[in-house]
């Protein structure tokens, strides 16, 4: 399986990682809207964890652009924000598979992705 992080924190991102890795996942990490869709353009994806809060650039720019070049690829968004803590990221963005904090336990992140990509 294929996986795409989008995660400004390179600690944080490089844990998602290692753990997705050890499970199997051939994973790229970026850290940018831009290094983000230079990826989409030239390899396709199950699924993206995509940090909603990017330093440089959009997370909704990058679902979009996802859901266009690789409408099979799933968005698990996760945040340390209480915005779209109502649900509604899935009435915006329709790729989105689930919405989870960034303090998420690794194992239960890696545990979505195989389910979620699973299924693209």
């Amino acid at each position: 399986m294929d996986v795409l992080i989008v995660e400004p924190d390179p600690d944080l991102g490089g844990v998602w990682a290692n753990c997705l890795q050890r499970q199997g996942a051939k994973v790229t990490l970026t850290h940018t809207q831009d290094q983000a869709l230079a990826f989409l353009h030239a390899h396709p994806v199950q699924v993206i964890v995509l940090n909603l809060v990017l330093g440089q650039g959009s997370a909704f720019a990058i679902a979009d652009y996802a859901n266009y070049r690789h409408p099979n690829a799933r968005v698990m968004f996760v945040t340390n924000t209480s915005f779209f803590s109502d649900g509604s990221i899935f009435q915006l963005v329709s790729n989105t598979c689930a919405f989870l904090p960034t303090n998420v336990p690794p194992e239960d992140l890696a545990a979505m992705v195989e389910h979620y990509g699973s299924r693209a």
